[in-house]
């Protein structure tokens, strides 16, 4: 579970603006407005969760879930590139201090989105 989201595919923090472009494409939201202030975690998880595979993060997260060895092995160079670091980057072991770490960073977030 990457960045404390349920999703092993993604990252709450590292994939912050893949999520703020997603829901401005999917729901046409813009998060980082007053407007977005009222939404509470829950709602805002709900709709994390929804989150179509045409959108930024889907297309990403797409191509990080990939298993298929034939579909990986015809990847363009770019989508390569995703996959691989995404597989570099989550076999690295998260720390308690990492975590900790990436838990107040997600409290400062949703202080500032709440006000």
């Amino acid at each position: 579970m990457a960045g404390g989201s349920g999703d092993p595919y993604y990252d709450l923090f590292g994939d912050w603006d893949l999520i703020v472009s997603s829901f401005l494409t999917q729901y046409g939201l813009r998060i980082r407005t007053k407007e977005f202030e009222t939404v509470s975690w829950d709602e805002f998880r709900s709709l994390l969760a929804g989150i179509a595979p045409e959108t930024p993060l889907g297309r990403v997260v797409a191509i990080r879930s990939e298993t298929d060895k034939n579909v990986i092995r015809h990847f363009s160079k770019d989508q390569k590139r995703i996959y691989d670091e995404w597989r570099a980057g989550q076999a690295a072991a998260v720390t308690p201090e990492t975590f900790e770490r990436q838990m107040e960073q997600l409290e400062r977030m949703m202080a500032q989105l709440c006000g």
